[in-house]
């Protein structure tokens, strides 16, 4: 199959989809890549890396699209680029497409073979593509929550673990995932007061079993974030239901309730966010104030740290990417359910349930048409 890279060029988008260690294994396995020109480069990839490991490269986004059968990108297709998608060609990403309607019909109108990352799925209900980029975020939303919670950044001038004699920051995490799991684990690490919630009572169950001693479980009822709101001094939004757009968990009136200078990260806001105050923001210009609580919501987390986050990626998404080159898409969905759950448009028609839910669209189950 040939397979084209393309360069991101979504803004502040510095990862790239696959490194150079990924595209010698595609092309030891008969494949042709082509790699846009610097593709790479922000992550630290130079074009003589690809090229060594059997990679051409092409100058134009414009000239991958019209040679390639599959295309591998960290996100969407932009406005650019809508224009270049071609019938029946394959585009595996992160789509994110139940709030991104636009996106959805510039697929829909083209014919691709929509797959996205995020809606892979195992048996279990794990997300294989979503989690290595989960085990970023959640670090990352603490680190950029402490460093908001300053009082240069607009926060009200609280220190995450406290000093002796002080009570620590009180960090309050919504949704108990892998995002929010790794968000917890280092909010404990600094010595925070550190507040865990889900719906999920088995998954509260193993979590409580893990967790350290500053870390209270607790059901995510809607009374107990009320009640917590007015003591965070952080709140980071890591809920999640797969392919769906994610529920709203802290409404615009709540706000008053808290603290003035209290930080609120929406790790979900590539999903539409968790929080009904949160906009999408950019890592130029992360942060905005509104009723005086600090809000992050930049929907790239991962691209601050793209080398890191790029290598992640690439480990988790290879095998997959194979599997379709190797057996086609049909084939490859005929083959592994995970992969069949990655279909999110194919020919014309919306094929995961709950991107059909969130667009209001008719949902054609993928069988019929592999």
């Amino acid at each position: 199959m040939i397979v084209g890279i393309l360069k991101e060029i979504k803004i502040d988008e510095n990862r790239v989809a696959i490194t150079p260690a990924g595209v010698e294994v595609m092309t030891n396995g008969g494949h042709t890549v082509l790699v846009e020109k610097d593709a790479g480069t922000v992550s630290g990839f130079e074009d003589s890396q690809y090229a060594e490991a059997g990679a051409e490269i092409l100058d134009k986004a414009k000239d991958i699209f019209s040679r390639s059968e599959m295309i591998l990108r960290v996100k969407e297709p932009q406005l650019s680029e809508h224009a270049f998608l071609q019938p029946g060609q394959i585009y595996f990403s992160y789509l994110h497409l139940a709030s991104s309607p636009k996106v959805a019909q510039t697929l829909l109108r083209a014919g691709s073979v929509a797959i996205a990352y995020e809606t892979i799925q195992r048996d279990d209900g794990s997300l294989p593509l979503l989690k290595p980029m989960g085990e970023v975020a959640g670090p990352m939303a603490i680190q950029e929550g402490a460093k908001y919670l300053e009082m240069a950044q607009n926060g009200h001038g609280v220190l995450l673990g406290g000093v002796p004699g002080v009570d620590p920051a009180t960090v309050v995490i919504l949704g108990g995932g892998t995002v929010g799991t790794h968000a917890a684990k280092v909010a404990c690490r600094l010595g925070a007061k550190v507040h865990l919630l889900d719906v999920n009572l088995e998954r509260l169950r193993y979590l409580s079993d893990i967790m350290p001693e500053n870390c209270s479980v607790r059901m995510a009822s809607p009374a107990v974030i009320r009640d917590l709101m007015t003591e965070a001094d952080l709140v980071v939004g890591a809920a999640l239901v797969p392919g769906a757009r994610t529920p709203i968990m802290i409404t615009r009136d709540r706000l008053s309730s808290m603290k003035t200078g209290a930080v609120l990260v929406d790790v979900a806001i590539d999903q539409g966010g968790c929080f009904e105050s949160s906009r999408e923001t950019t890592h130029s210009e992360p942060t905005y104030v509104l009723e005086g609580v600090v809000h992050y919501a930049v929907s790239n987390m991962p691209g601050a740290v793209p080398r890191t986050s790029s290598m992640a990626l690439t480990n988790a998404t290879l095998p997959y990417a194979l599997e379709i080159a190797e057996k086609g898409w049909q084939q490859a969905m005929r083959d592994n359910p995970e992969i069949k759950r990655g279909a999110n448009i194919v020919d014309g028609k919306v094929t995961h349930q709950e991107v059909a839910d969130a667009l209001h669209v008719d949902y054609t189950p993928p069988d019929g048409l592999i």
